[in-house]
């Protein structure tokens, strides 16, 4: 039992895709292609003989267990590439040729349940595959929420690393920051050296100064004094009342040299 033209063409529209379409568009190959499309009018013919007489055994036999031949199709059908609506048509057209007469509920229902059993390798293939789509959908949730995070991660880690430039170079300008503050420090200290050893110099001459002008102040005022016990040695012999006057002059000058040392001193206590 053959199928029907419209039958033939909806079967190898869902079956040509599984050859290549790579063979349909190279003309060298045509001869292949048509010795490809021949072998699967003839599988999908086969197929539905098979399906035919399958059922129709199905049919006759007593109520049983028979699902062990609509499976057998339903994975040849597979096999080829079939779907629930080309699997369809092919029981219809086995159902109707058997031409049962009106009434027969039972054997509809019968024919129903061989269908049923037979489309039982497609639809698990339709539940796993959709199963599989279901698990992909998980795994590609799950990819982006880790691509996201990965991201996220990336950034943090950017921000790390600029944070950690950052430090690194304010503590390499706080570094020299630092260095210059000691070199200038250093520089400030060496600076008050020379100018303490300088005001000590300027101190050191102006004390050898002032001992100088002490030393002269003091060699004067008593060379003074000599001078005045000489004459007063000389007037004593001579009268008492010039000695007297002498005497009072002799004391002015001793006042005076007092006075001069303790200018003197007074300088020496204010530096």
């Amino acid at each position: 039992m053959g199928c029907s033209p419209h039958l033939q063409i909806a079967l190898l529209g869902r079956c040509l895709p599984r050859i290549g379409g790579r063979l349909l568009r190279d003309r060298a190959s045509c001869s292949a292609c048509s010795i490809l499309l021949v072998n699967i009018i003839k599988k999908l013919a086969g197929l539905s003989q098979r399906y035919a007489s399958a059922l129709r055994r199905h049919l006759s036999q007593a109520p049983r267990d028979g699902s062990q031949p609509a499976l057998r199709l339903g994975r040849q059908a597979l096999a080829l590439g079939l779907e629930t609506l080309q699997l369809a048509r092919i029981h219809d057209r086995a159902f109707a040729s058997l031409q049962l007469s009106v009434g027969q509920d039972g054997q509809t229902r019968r024919a129903e349940i061989f269908f049923a059993d037979a489309l039982t390798p497609i639809v698990e293939t339709h539940r796993t595959a959709r199963q599989g789509r279901i698990d992909l959908g998980r795994l590609n949730h799950a990819l982006n929420r880790r691509t996201l995070e990965l991201a996220d991660t990336n950034r943090q880690l950017r921000r790390g690393i600029l944070r950690r430039k950052s430090v690194e170079a304010a503590l390499k300008n706080s570094g020299e920051h630092h260095s210059r503050l000691l070199r200038e420090s250093l520089q400030l200290q060496e600076g008050l050296r020379h100018l303490t050893h300088r005001l000590l110099a300027a101190q050191e001459d102006e004390r050898r100064t002032i001992s100088s002008e002490l030393r002269n102040d003091i060699a004067q005022t008593l060379l003074g004094l000599n001078v005045r016990l000489l004459s007063l040695k000389e007037q004593a012999r001579r009268n008492s009342k010039g000695l007297k006057n002498e005497i009072a002059d002799t004391q002015r000058l001793v006042l005076l040299s007092a006075q001069s040392v303790w200018r003197v001193a007074r300088q020496f206590k204010k530096t």
